[in-house]
C-alpha cells in the first residue's frame, strides 16, 4: 500500500529525476527541433511520405472487418450502460485488433504506424470508449514497450498473447506521483537470491486496469549512489494481473468514454520474476518517455478523426436548417466557423498523417513533433467540437438518446463533447507538453550556454560554457539575420510558396525569439512559463503549416487540387495567430497576473466566493490510505472483470498514461 507519510520531493530532487529520464541526446534528426533553432528544414519532412500501396493492401482486409464491426457497435449503449460487452471485446480479439502493429512472426498483424493511426481514427469516429480500450493496450500498454526494449525471450513469451488479444495496461500514476513521478511511493524490493522483486504499492487511474492480463507497472527499486549522491531509481515490470496480490480496488468513473476501464489498481507483497524487468533497473521513466514518443500518436489521429465527423455533422445541417429564408450555412457567422473547421480539420490530419510517416520511415527522432501533434490536435480539435455544438444549438446540447426518441436523427454532439474533453488531459496536459516541449526547444542553448548564468556552475565549468558560446553563437546568430533559405522561391507551391517563404522567415524569427528570450531573462527563464508557451505555440503553428503545405502538394499530384484551398485558408489564419504569440512574446500583463494570482491563493480575494454552498472542509485529495473495497471488485489473483474506464492521461512531466 501506498505510504502518504513520506514528505514530498524537494522541487530539486523532483527536477534530477524528470531530468534522468530525458533523452538527452539527438542522435536523429528532428524537424520541430531545427524550428526551434532559428532552421527551416523543410527537406526533412518534404515531400511527404507516402502511405505504402503495398502496406495499404495489407491493411486492408483488417480495415475492412473493422469498418463493418463498427456499424453494427451500438455506441449509445455503451456510453448508456457504461459497459463494453465482452461480445464486442471478443470479436475485436478476433479480428486481430489488439496486435495491430505486433510482428507477424508472433501472431499479430504487423501493420505499420499509419496503418494502426487510421484504424484508431476509423474506431474513433464511432465510439471513444473502444478507442481507449484498444489504444491503451498498444499504445502505452504491454506491446509497445515490449516491441522496443523488450528481451527476444520476453518477446516470445508475452507477444503470442497480447496478439491474441490480451488486454494489458499501464500503471504510472500515484495520489502524489503524476506530473512529478519524483514522489512515487510504489516500492520493489529483490529477494536474497535477486531472483524476484515484492512488489508493494497503489496506483490512480490505471488505463485499463480493471481489465487487463498484463501491465506494465512503474516502481521504485533500490537508491543507487552515483558520485557520492543517491539517485532515485524508477523501473518498469511486467506484472499478470491475476498475480497474487494484485487488487482492483475500484473502479472509476468519469464525465465521459463512460465505458473506460480505469481504476485503482493496489499490489501487496506481489511476487514478480527479475526477468520481467523491460530495459534494465532504474530505466523505467526513461522507457515510458521513448515508448510515448510514438505511443502519443494516436491520440493526434483520434482527434482528426473525431473532427473530421463534426465537420460532417455542421455541414449536413448547416445546409438543411433554413433561418431566416437561407440556409444557416449561408450565413457569414456559421459559414467562417465551417471555414475554420474544414481548414482545421485538414491541418490536423495532416499533422498526424506527417508525423506517423515520419515514424514508420525511421530515422527521425520524432520526440516534439509527436508532442506537439498531441497537444496542438487535442486541442483545435476541442474547438471543433464546440462550434458544432453551437452550429446545432439545443439538439447539439441534447442527448442522441432524446434527440431519437422525439423523432430526430441521434446525432451524438452532446456525446462527443463529454468524450473528447480528456483527450487535452492524458498523455500528457497541454500545460505539461508545452513545458516539455519548451525543455527541449533550448536544449541546445541549454546545453551550449546555460553554465554562463548558471549559478551552480563551477568557474570551470562556466568558462567551458563561454569556449562553446564563442563558437556557436556569432555564425549562428548572424544567420537567423540573413540566411540562404530565404532566397528559395517555392515556385512549384504555386499559391502555397509565399506561406513557405513565411515559415521560413518566421523560424528564423522564432530562434533569435528564444535567443534574446535567454538573454534578457537568463536563469529566470524556466520560470516565465508563458514566454516559453508563447514560443512553444508559433513552433507549433509553424510546424502545422508546413506539414499542411507539404501534404497539400502531395494530395495535388495524386489529382485533389482541393487541398491548395484548405492549406491556403489554414496559412492565412495560422499566420495571423503566430504574428499574436511575437507581439506579445513577453506578455505585458503577466507580472500582474501572476501576483493578483498569488493573492487568490493567499486568500485575499476570498470575499468573491461568498454567498455560495461552500466546499466540505478536508484537502480535495483525499486520503491515500486504505478505502473501502467496491462491491464485485477482482480480488487478488482472481479472474472475474470489472467493467472499466480509461485514462491515458500522461503522467505530465513525462508524458505517460497510466
Amino acid at each position: 500500500m501506498s505510504d502518504s507519510s513520506h514528505a514530498l520531493a524537494t522541487e530539486k530532487e523532483a527536477r534530477d529525476v524528470a531530468e534522468a529520464a530525458r533523452e538527452s541526446e539527438w542522435a536523429e534528426p528532428s524537424f520541430v527541433r531545427e524550428l526551434f533553432l532559428g532552421r527551416f528544414r523543410f527537406d526533412l519532412i518534404h515531400p511527404h511520405p507516402e502511405y505504402d500501396p503495398a502496406e495499404a493492401a495489407r491493411a486492408k482486409p483488417f480495415m475492412d472487418k473493422l469498418r463493418e464491426f463498427l456499424g453494427r457497435v451500438d455506441p449509445e449503449e455503451i456510453d448508456r450502460t457504461g459497459e463494453i460487452p465482452e461480445t464486442v471485446v471478443q470479436e475485436l480479439r478476433d479480428m486481430g485488433a489488439f496486435g495491430i502493429k505486433i510482428p507477424r512472426e508472433y501472431g499479430g498483424l504487423g501493420l505499420s504506424q499509419t496503418s494502426y493511426i487510421r484504424a484508431m481514427a476509423l474506431v474513433t469516429s464511432r465510439d471513444g470508449s473502444l478507442t481507449a480500450l484498444l489504444s491503451a493496450s498498444q499504445s502505452i500498454g504491454v506491446p509497445q514497450p515490449l516491441k522496443i526494449f523488450g528481451t527476444d525471450e520476453q518477446k516470445k513469451r508475452f507477444f503470442p498473447r497480447l496478439a491474441k488479444g490480451a488486454i494489458s495496461a499501464f500503471a504510472l500514476t500515484e495520489l502524489d506521483a503524476g506530473s512529478d513521478p519524483a514522489n512515487m511511493r510504489t516500492m520493489a524490493i529483490p529477494t536474497e537470491d535477486g531472483k524476484h522483486f515484492i512488489l508493494n504499492g497503489e496506483k490512480l487511474w490505471c488505463t485499463n486496469g480493471t481489465r487487463a492480463e498484463l501491465m506494465v507497472v512503474m516502481a521504485r527499486t533500490p537508491d543507487t549512489v552515483v558520485d557520492g549522491k543517491t539517485k532515485k531509481r524508477i523501473t518498469a515490470f511486467i506484472v499478470e494481473a491475476n498475480a497474487p496480490g494484485v487488487e482492483v480496488v475500484h473502479r472509476l468513473r468519469f464525465m465521459g468514454l463512460k465505458a473506460i476501464e480505469n481504476g485503482v489498481i493496489r499490489f501487496t507483497n506481489v511476487k514478480v520474476p527479475a526477468n520481467n524487468i523491460l530495459w534494465g533497473e532504474g530505466k523505467g521513466l526513461k522507457l515510458a518517455l521513448i515508448t510515448l514518443n510514438t505511443g502519443r500518436l494516436t491520440l493526434p489521429a483520434s482527434a482528426a478523426g473525431g473532427a473530421k465527423v463534426m465537420l460532417q455533422i455542421a455541414r449536413k445541417w448547416s445546409t438543411e436548417r433554413v433561418q431566416w429564408g437561407q440556409q444557416i450555412g449561408k450565413h457569414e457567422a456559421i459559414a467562417q466557423k465551417i471555414a475554420k473547421m474544414a481548414a482545421n480539420t485538414f491541418a490536423m490530419e495532416s499533422i498526424a498523417e506527417l508525423a506517423s510517416a515520419l515514424a514508420d520511415k525511421g530515422g527521425f527522432d520524432i520526440r516534439l513533433e509527436a508532442a506537439i501533434a498531441k497537444m496542438w490536435n487535442t486541442e483545435v480539435g476541442w474547438k471543433i467540437v464546440d462550434e458544432t455544438l453551437q452550429i446545432r444549438g439545443g439538439r447539439g446540447y441534447e442527448t442522441a438518446e432524446s434527440l431519437e426518441r422525439r423523432g430526430e436523427q441521434p446525432i451524438p454532439v452532446e456525446r462527443a463533447m463529454r468524450d473528447f474533453r480528456i483527450n487535452l488531459i492524458f498523455e500528457g496536459s497541454s500545460e505539461i507538453m508545452r513545458l516539455f516541449i519548451a525543455r527541449e526547444a533550448v536544449d541546445h542553448h541549454f546545453k551550449t550556454a546555460f553554465d554562463v548564468v548558471n549559478p551552480e556552475a563551477s568557474k570551470k565549468e562556466k568558462l567551458a560554457a563561454l569556449v562553446r558560446s564563442a563558437k556557436f553563437y556569432p555564425l549562428w546568430y548572424t544567420s537567423r539575420w540573413v540566411g540562404t533559405g530565404q532566397l528559395k522561391s517555392y515556385s512549384e507551391f504555386g499559391r502555397l510558396a509565399s506561406h513557405l517563404s513565411y515559415i521560413e522567415r518566421a523560424t528564423r524569427k522564432l530562434g533569435r525569439a528564444i535567443f534574446h528570450s535567454m538573454v534578457r531573462l537568463g536563469p529566470k527563464l524556466e520560470r516565465r512559463q508563458m514566454v516559453l508557451f508563447r514560443a512553444v505555440d508559433i513552433g507549433a503553428e509553424l510546424f502545422a503549416m508546413a506539414a499542411c503545405c507539404s501534404r497539400a502538394q502531395l494530395l495535388v499530384r495524386k489529382g485533389d487540387p482541393n487541398a491548395l484551398d484548405l492549406a491556403d485558408l489554414f496559412c492565412r489564419e495560422a499566420r495571423l495567430r503566430i504574428a499574436d504569440h511575437f507581439r506579445n512574446l513577453f506578455g505585458k500583463n503577466d507580472a500582474v497576473l501572476y501576483k493578483t494570482a498569488m493573492k487568490v491563493l493567499k486568500g485575499e480575494y476570498a470575499w468573491l466566493e461568498e454567498g455560495i454552498i461552500p466546499l466540505p472542509p478536508g484537502p480535495m485529495s483525499g486520503s491515500s490510505g486504505a478505502r473501502e473495497q467496491e462491491p464485485g471488485a477482482r480480488q487478488s489473483g482472481a479472474r472475474e472483470q470489472i467493467p472499466g474506464v480509461k485514462n491515458t492521461r500522461e503522467r505530465e512531466a513525462l508524458g505517460v498514461s497510466g
